[in-house]
């Protein structure tokens, strides 16, 4: 077929058609869009990314061979390079976690103080800086995405350098924030003792903040490039290093909260470095790494625009959880409603785990496909990985359903906590199937460059509906911290069905040609103002 692309027309999931309906959907782009040709112009990596890109898109525009053979030979190209990109993922993510739970193990066995005071200073004033800073670090996870798959690698690290200056710029008033965390604090209710003692372990998490500035878009520059690997390594040897240092810190050198949350930092920085050294170093960047550039502070505010869309989105979210959390608190009960609520959302973060690497898989491949100008594959890809996250979630909700009477003994011995957890665990198990899929359109939006309709989305669905009928359910029908949970459910289904709904109805041809003009607006010319 010649005929050009109406950009009003739909491309639904050309994928589960049969070949022989009569449809449009294998018409061409538009002749105006010309994507560069594949190859292994960047490299022997990034040529086999590339390589097992255009074979599945070739795959799936190829009628001469049957539709069931063709959806077999296309997923087991896609599932390969889902595995590649989502396995480290979840490692790294895993061991970020496990990094700041063990400085709160360490501050714990110091005291009852140190721990509530550990334990204020990471759940409620790091993870507003960690979410702030990882959304904003999304941006960069969109645009060097669809760069490298347009092979546009140059504009790789100017994008890079662009999110590093505008995220160390955000760290400033976020250090302003932590160095009067104790006031603040106490204005929020805390008592002048835990205040005291969380703000100096909170004072030894400022150098992190700037970690984070620099952590997140050199991750998403990697992670755009399918290198994944190295950092889950450089992760793993940092723990290790980070317990050692912990251990001589706080309990041989004694320094004691501080010590502990410095180390932290310091822990963060490792990460850091060793990952730039990696970038400079390493021939798999090459074309992506070309030196510090004078652009990085070109285009600033329509790069801020994207970044702000990207934080609020994850920040909404994330702000969400800790609310009913606040919420449960104000119960009847609230000894038992928090222990059974958190017993079961600290088992639902570790499984959100998997759906957050998920979450980064379908966000490269979707904007590695788009850039590339597959609409197709990035169709498919979005089929593949919320179908292979679907099932993992299902299996372990089920494992968990049928352990609910036992779960509870690992966080503590309480048989009223127990009896609490296993009436909850229906609820919990829900709230895994329903994070098998979330997350991943949430990549999918994040790959296609949609931050600033989920953030609408999210306070719809979030502050509108969730917070009310969790607030509704638990106090006004007496259902407890059971009902607050089922509000939670319910705007997280909506949310679900939303993104769902806009990800089954998205014209794949019109985010091919949207990509192409993202990546056209923001390319210049390259000065260079350190060359390696």
């Amino acid at each position: 077929m010649s005929t050009k692309l109406d950009s009003s027309q739909k491309l639904h999931t050309p994928l589960l058609s049969h070949p022989d309906s009569n449809s449009n959907d294998d018409r061409p782009l538009p002749a105006s869009f010309n994507p560069p040709e594949q190859g292994n112009a960047a490299g022997n990596s990034n040529g086999d990314a590339h390589g097992a890109s255009a074979a599945l898109e070739s795959v799936l525009n190829d009628q001469s061979i049957p539709w069931a053979r063709r959806m077999w030979d296309a997923s087991l190209i896609e599932m390969r390079l889902l595995v590649h990109l989502a396995a480290p993922a979840v490692f790294v993510y895993m061991i970020n976690y496990l990094m700041s739970m063990s400085t709160q193990i360490f501050s714990g066995h110091l005291g009852t103080l140190e721990l509530a005071a550990a334990s204020l200073g990471n759940t409620g004033i790091q993870i507003f800086a960690y979410g702030l800073m990882l959304g904003m670090g999304s941006a960069v996870e969109t645009l060097c995405g669809q760069a490298y798959g347009a092979q546009k690698y140059s504009m790789l690290g100017v994008y890079l350098q662009r999110s590093t200056v505008l995220l160390t710029a955000t760290g400033i008033p976020l250090a302003v924030i932590y160095a009067f965390s104790k006031p603040l604090l106490i204005l929020l209710g805390e008592s002048p003792e835990i205040a005291s003692a969380a703000a100096i372990f909170v004072y030894g998490l400022i150098p992190q903040i700037f970690a984070y500035a620099v952590n997140f878009p050199i991750q998403k520059f990697m992670q755009a490039q399918s290198i994944m690997a190295p950092s889950a390594y450089i992760s793993a040897g940092t723990l290790v290093v980070h317990l050692v240092l912990s251990w001589v810190v706080v309990y041989k050198l004694g320094v004691g909260l501080l010590g502990a949350s410095l180390m932290l930092s310091v822990s963060w920085w490792i990460i850091v470095v060793a990952q730039f050294l990696y970038i400079v170093w390493s021939p798999r960047c090459r074309l992506t790494w070309t030196g510090f550039s004078w652009q990085a502070f070109s285009g600033l505010p329509e790069f801020f625009k994207l970044s702000l869309a990207s934080a609020v989105m994850l920040c909404l979210e994330t702000w969400y959880f800790q609310i009913l959390v606040l919420i449960a608190g104000l119960l009847p009960n609230p000894e038992l409603a928090l222990d059974s609520l958190s017993v079961c959302m600290t088992i639902s973060g570790w499984v959100f785990m998997i759906s957050v690497g998920f979450n980064a898989a379908a966000s490269v491949r979707v904007s590695n496909e788009l850039g590339a100008g597959n609409p197709k594959a990035a169709s498919f890809s979005v089929v593949v990985v919320t179908a292979m996250s679907f099932v993992i979630a299902v299996l372990l909700a089920f494992i968990i359903f049928c352990f609910r009477n036992y779960i509870s003994y690992i966080f503590t011995d309480g048989q009223q906590v127990s009896d609490a957890v296993a009436a909850m665990t229906p609820l919990l198990a829900a709230t895994l199937i329903l994070n098998g899929i979330q997350p991943v359109l949430s990549g999918v939006a994040v790959g296609c460059g949609w931050q600033a309709f989920v953030a609408y989305v999210n306070v719809g669905c979030y502050y509108i509906v969730g917070i009310p009928l969790g607030c509704l359910l638990g106090f006004y029908f007496k259902f407890g911290a059971s009902g607050i949970w089922l509000g939670m459910i319910g705007g997280t289904f909506i949310q679900t069905l939303i993104l769902l709904w806009v990800t089954v109805r998205t014209n794949w041809n019109k985010e091919v040609e949207e990509a192409q003009k993202r990546l056209n607006k923001w390319e210049e010319k390259k000065a260079p103002l350190l060359e390696n």
